[in-house]
């Protein structure tokens, strides 16, 4: 099992085939293995490196909260790139992973060929806006707290379908990296220079206006609806979905071959 040790702290991670880089980050409470069907379609053109975060999946979960933040888990991002010889990469992930990639873009700029969000929001400016957030990450604590793993077997389909060593590192990376802090990342928006593609599913309705603002903030950006299709669009649609994202690729220049 390939695996990353920073700081005393391991994550698993994968890569499949060789050409330009591409690292997929998953949500919360969701695991690598929710890009499966994108390692399929990709792999064949492109290295694809996807790994499972923090108190997440195959990853160690440290007991010290203070091993959970943004900071931490672009770290861990960078060291990944490192560690698989890769300078630069397209960088995209869905909902926690898609914001911990425009949290990479912020700190790591220069390393970022292009980015993919997905079903995503960038944060919030507004303190009441960011206190509803966590209001609702507060939520999924208590009922994680009160139902332990099972409760996901309720949840989206990333989420349904992922498997975690421990209920606890779930918990302590929903206080460290699901609650929202500051406004740092939508700050960084118009800062955006790389082309940007911007996926979200057409049922997936909370996150629309999110979608619209990042298409309208980020200079180089284009938004794509993916009909029924929900949270999980990779999942729901995953044909449609590859196609867009290899649409995508090959308007930067990465050639595909395209795959069902």
């Amino acid at each position: 099992m390939p695996t990353i040790n920073r700081s005393g702290v391991n994550l698993y991670y994968e890569v499949h085939g060789e050409g330009p880089a591409i690292l997929l980050s998953h949500g919360y409470s969701a695991t690598c293995e929710m890009w499966r069907e994108q390692v399929n379609a990709l792999s064949g053109s492109h290295k694809v490196i996807v790994w499972d975060m923090r108190g997440h999946g195959q990853s160690d979960s440290p007991d010290d909260q203070s091993e959970y933040s943004h900071d931490k888990s672009v770290g861990d991002m960078a060291a990944l790139l490192d560690v698989v010889g890769t300078e630069s990469a397209v960088i995209g992930g869905l909902s926690l992973g898609g914001f911990m990639s425009l949290a990479f873009h912020l700190a790591y700029p220069q390393r970022v060929r292009a980015l993919i969000i997905i079903d995503t929001g960038p944060g919030f400016k507004s303190d009441d806006a960011r206190e509803r957030w966590n209001a609702n990450a507060n939520e999924i604590l208590r009922k994680l707290e009160g139902e332990g793993l099972s409760y996901l077997s309720s949840a989206t389909k990333e989420r349904s379908t992922s498997s975690h060593k421990s209920v606890h590192g779930l918990i302590r990376a929903a206080f460290g990296m699901l609650v929202q802090k500051d406004s740092r990342v939508i700050s960084s928006l118009p800062n955006i220079k790389v082309p940007t593609l911007i996926v979200v599913g057409e049922n997936d309705v909370p996150f629309h206006n999110a979608a619209q603002y990042m298409a309208e903030k980020i200079p180089n950006a284009r938004k794509i609806v993916i009909p029924d299709a929900g949270h999980a669009v990779n999942i729901d649609q995953p044909v449609r979905f590859n196609q867009a994202v290899c649409d995508f690729l090959d308007s930067l220049g990465d050639r595909i071959e395209r795959k069902s």
